[in-house]
């Protein structure tokens, strides 16, 4: 490796290092997806990452979430950080450990990857005109949805896959997980915000059910899923 410029080489017609130096992404949530977003968006070239979560990593979150066992007890932002700055220690990290609150500041790009159904509603209520790209990953078991706001089309879509937390399946949406399946959602989510960032039209909703090999990429706006797909 000669140059930092030469660990982008490969990637350079795929994703725009201009558009990445302008721009705050906020992930909300680094969990099972938000962590390993987080990581394949410092391994693209963000230079401005901002992570929001107030857990702390859990001795299975290490099988699950991608943490490592020396991580267990830290706080999840904490320990992210760490991993991200062995991609890129240039990269300049916000770490904030609490709940998102309306009154924060973030960036215009925000992967919201938390695990409740109320959760998601409250702070796309929050962000919604104030965030230009939205995404949105969702998880069970070897099932995951992706959901992307980046234009009137997509971002009059995404509220209708919001409801009420009551309709939710129980448990987190976490609770059934696995590293394999937050990964894939992780890529896709990130693939998407590369198509934002090249002017590129952005996929409103997908779902994919690892188990059953079956992909499904709803019409917008008529994208709504029985409710069998309303996990958290």
């Amino acid at each position: 490796m000669n140059s930092v410029s030469d660990r982008f080489e490969r990637q350079a017609d795929l994703v725009p290092a201009a558009r990445l130096a302008e721009e705050l992404v906020t992930v909300i949530g680094v969990g099972a997806v938000g962590r390993q977003a987080a990581l394949q968006l410092a391994a693209i070239g963000v230079r401005r990452l901002q992570l929001i979560d107030f857990d702390t990593v859990e001795a299975t979150n290490v099988t699950t979430q991608g943490y490592l066992c020396e991580d267990v007890g830290a706080l999840k932002v904490d320990a992210t950080a760490a991993q991200l700055w062995r991609v890129d220690p240039q990269l300049e990290v916000q770490s904030l450990a609490d709940r998102y609150r309306p009154a924060q500041d973030i960036g215009a790009v925000v992967f919201c990857c938390v695990d409740a159904i109320g959760s998601r509603e409250a702070i796309w209520r929050a962000v919604s005109r104030r965030s230009q790209f939205w995404c949105d990953g969702r998880l069970r078991g070897e099932v995951l949805r992706v959901l992307t706001a980046a234009d009137p089309a997509s971002r009059g879509h995404y509220p209708t896959t919001l409801f009420p937390q009551s309709q939710a399946q129980p448990g987190a949406c976490t609770s059934r997980s696995t590293i394999y399946t937050a990964g894939i959602a992780a890529g896709y989510m990130v693939h998407q915000f590369t198509r934002w960032l090249r002017g590129l039209p952005v996929t409103p909703e997908v779902l994919l059910n690892l188990l059953a090999d079956e992909l499904i990429v709803p019409d917008v706006p008529s994208g709504n899923l029985s409710a069998e797909h309303k996990f958290r």
